[in-house]
């Protein structure tokens, strides 16, 4: 197919769903096959270093493939979703000048929400907004997080965190009503009982890949209250390598971590209507069909 006619017909994919529900390998089996470019929707996977505890694909795993959007800041470095909508957008844009197909692919729903919707975002982060939101009680901060569609940061009960967070969040000002043209987006739905297998799996893959060794690098190098390493798996590590809790407990508070998690992304992500979910089976089917037909239609 030519470049050009690619260029003008080629819809962006969007892949997202819950942690380990398999979205990241049924994209880069069909980035492979159909000419396609990776840009990952990860607001962990941004940072360097921290490869291991955010499961990072591989060099291996990417097995040729453009990945796109991951280290690209430092842990500690503030990284919103404003700045991962103008990152990502020009990637859309070089990835289809090449005469390739993007695909935006992760579980942080307000990254993705901010490209396929084109939200507007205005810097509200002023001393005066800063100010209101620390008179605030933690359990108000929680209800306006809600009222205003904002994630709770992991520590959601850190109040610190919770005013960052919000700081971050409240840049979104203007969303439109449906998303952009020439998008499809599906959502990889699995069964509970499957998922949470899918977990446990996930966990036990970080320990043999060595997350305790990395965690304990990651903090003496960028602190354990950098604010990348208060989510995730990272606070839990720590609590096991400071003899808070033992091995057995870490793991099992490591899976209710990502179970929850998971639980957090799929309440995002059913708000949008225009996400076609399916199981992998069904999702790579109707994927296939989509890319086989670009430009033959």
């Amino acid at each position: 197919m030519e470049a050009n006619k690619l260029e003008q017909t080629a819809p962006l994919i969007v892949i997202t769903g819950p942690t380990a529900s398999g979205k990241t390998s049924l994209a880069i089996k069909l980035a492979k096959k159909f000419g396609g470019e990776i840009i990952c929707a990860d607001s962990r996977t941004v940072y360097r270093d921290m490869d291991i505890g955010t499961a990072k694909p591989t060099p291996m795993e990417m097995q040729g493939v453009a990945h796109w959007g991951l280290d690209l800041v430092e842990p500690g470095q503030l990284f919103s979703a404003a700045d991962f909508k103008e990152y990502a957008t020009k990637k859309i844009a070089e990835i289809r000048d090449r005469g390739n197909i993007p695909f935006l692919v992760g579980g942080t729903g307000l990254y993705i929400d901010g490209v396929i919707f084109n939200f507007s975002f205005a810097n509200r982060s002023d001393e005066r907004y800063r100010q209101r939101l620390e008179y605030m009680s933690i359990e108000d901060l929680h209800k306006y997080c809600v009222d205003n569609n904002m994630s709770l940061p992991e520590n959601k009960y850190n109040k610190r965190y919770v005013v960052r967070a919000i700081e971050r969040s409240a840049q979104t000002v203007v969303k439109n009503a449906s998303i952009q043209e020439n998008t499809i987006v599906v959502g990889i739905a699995t069964e509970k009982n499957k998922l949470a297998n899918r977990v446990a799996q996930r966990v036990e893959q970080l320990l043999t890949n060595n997350v305790v060794d990395e965690a304990t690098y990651l903090g003496s190098k960028y602190d354990w209250c950098s604010e990348a390493m208060t989510g995730n798996v990272y606070p839990i590590i720590r609590q096991y390598i400071c003899s808070k809790i033992d091995y057995a407990e870490m793991i099992q508070r490591m899976v209710v971590s990502d179970r929850q998690l998971a639980k957090r992304q799929m309440t995002w992500l059913r708000r949008n209507p225009y996400i076609v979910w399916c199981d992998l089976y069904s999702a790579e089917h109707y994927l296939s069909q989509i890319l086989a037909h670009l430009g033959n239609p």
